[in-house]
């Protein structure tokens, strides 16, 4: 059994594993377990009264988050002639077409989103088996098949996030940094809530927000009282 280190031990100690924080709790108290020496991503968790292995309550889609994730995002744009001009303008860090399938074929993976517009969309779809594992695969419904590269792109850099219901019914969502002020955290994680409670499927009965929980990279869980937003 792995032994706790002394902060991670006094940061436990500072949550209530019984209790349901409101938001600025919450946000409060995961500021305060984030004791490692690194600036520590902050996760929002979610499990949903959805079934994900039926197609009409499968949720899947991205937004942007009003202060960002703190991370700076790596985007591939797949596109040709003057849509690969305008994704270079528009900030891409990678443009291509063959040229970059073939490096991602051989391995290659140093990018963090991809966008293709969409008559690329036949060649990308053959890196399905290297890029759908990873979650890299562009999807319309995230933004990421698109002729608006510029807006895509924009977007990406601005902090947008995806979000995706896992076979479990879970959803996991970073919403910044443990640098962020408690202002900016509140504000991403409420955000987040109420778009999850915006794309809720009609076919989801019952309780829909089951539970919510935050936590930094190395700390503790702490349970959210999502209870406000139903």
């Amino acid at each position: 059994m792995a032994v706790k280190s002394k902060k991670k031990q006094e940061a436990i100690k500072l949550v209530d594993r019984t209790q349901l924080y409101e938001v600025k709790e919450a946000v409060e108290l995961v500021k305060k377990t984030a004791t490692a020496k690194f600036d520590e991503t902050i996760e929002a968790a979610f499990r949903l009264g959805v079934d994900p292995k039926k197609a009409d309550q499968q949720i899947r889609g991205a937004m942007v988050l009003p202060h960002g994730t703190g991370k700076s995002q790596r985007v591939l744009v797949f596109a040709k002639g003057d849509k690969a001009k305008e994704a270079e303008a528009a900030g891409a860090d990678f443009v291509g077409e063959q040229d970059l399938i073939a490096k991602i074929n051989g391995g290659w993976f140093e990018f963090d989103v991809i966008v293709a517009t969409p008559d690329m969309m036949a060649e990308v779809g053959k890196l399905g088996r290297v890029l759908g594992p990873k979650g890299l695969m562009p999807n319309p419904k995230t933004g990421t098949v698109t002729f608006d590269v510029t807006k895509a792109i924009q977007e990406i850099k601005a902090g947008k996030v995806e979000y995706r219901v896992d076979k479990q019914s879970n959803v996991h969502v970073p919403i910044g940094k443990a640098s962020f002020s408690q202002e900016k955290l509140e504000e991403n994680l409420v955000a987040l809530i109420e778009q999850l409670v915006k794309v809720k499927p009609q076919a989801s009965k019952g309780l829909y927000m089951k539970n919510a929980a935050i936590a930094s990279t190395m700390g503790p869980g702490i349970k959210v009282d999502v209870s406000p937003f139903r």
